[in-house]
């Protein structure tokens, strides 16, 4: 593996893609927005990005088909232009996309909401495919750090699994490379909690991230429990993940990012 990504990641936030119901029929607009996105983040300081297809609703539980991939590798490839690393989700769980399209992109990480287990969501039973993920990492000879997240959001787990088991076979069994935290949902802040017994089930040098509902009110106290931080919704217009950045909301989460040594 190359040498630890950024603390900091930004999210670009894709609208629907070619295929899904939402399409509003111009690939060259979700390009665009993309690219504007990723630049106004950059400029701003943000050090990495992360693409995700956000606004292809309905998701697929596993295998997204192949127009989404391909507008994924799109938008992916000039979104690297922002000249930072980049990293990949595809939504709902298809980690051999993301694996596939950082292949051809250059992107540095992908997102896989269930790496390993089973966990019960709106798409139904979404079952983690590590064997297959790793042995494709593999096979391609990729440089592609494994972010996983440990009980995903918009999820519920199996009764009886607890999130100190599932964090030490996400990172044991599951090989991930750096293992995210999240709220309940798009936007929720993690369980503080929670977050504390996760990080005391694994190896002191293990990196958590975290994955939604940072501000920058609590990046303090998130960053008591995590290395690093995906942010998203609390810096865009009105705090939703649906709309563009804030230049506002932007600057002043990077300062405080600043101010905490996370940039």
């Amino acid at each position: 593996m190359t040498n630890r990504l950024p603390r900091l990641v930004g999210m670009v936030h894709l609208k629907p893609l070619p295929g899904s119901p939402l399409f509003a029929g111009s690939m060259d607009e979700i390009v665009e927005t993309a690219a504007d996105d990723a630049r106004l983040l950059t400029d701003a300081g943000f050090p990495a990005l992360m693409v995700e297809n956000f606004g292809d609703v309905p998701f697929y539980a596993d295998t997204v088909p192949p127009e989404t991939v391909a507008a994924l590798t799109v938008v992916v490839n000039e979104v690297m232009a922002a000249g930072v690393p980049i990293g990949v989700n595809v939504l709902r769980n298809d980690a051999i996309a993301a694996l596939g399209i950082a292949a051809a992109t250059g992107a540095r990480f992908i997102r896989v909401n269930v790496l390993t287990g089973v966990m019960f969501t709106d798409q139904g039973l979404i079952t983690g495919r590590a064997p297959e993920v790793h042995r494709l990492r593999r096979s391609l000879d990729l440089d592609v750090e494994v972010w996983a997240d440990v009980l995903v959001k918009h999820a519920t787990p199996p009764a009886g699994l607890h999130v100190e088991q599932a964090a030490v076979d996400t990172l044991e069994r599951g090989l991930a490379d750096a293992l995210i935290l999240s709220g309940s949902g798009t936007g929720a802040e993690p369980d503080m909690a929670e977050a504390k017994v996760m990080k005391d089930s694994v190896p002191e040098a293990t990196r958590i991230v975290i994955g939604s509902g940072a501000t920058s009110d609590n990046l303090g106290a998130l960053l008591e429990v995590a290395d690093s931080v995906i942010v998203g919704s609390s810096i865009k217009v009105d705090g939703d993940a649906n709309n563009r950045p804030d230049p506002a909301r932007v600057s002043r989460f990077i300062e405080e990012a600043a101010r905490r040594g996370l940039v």
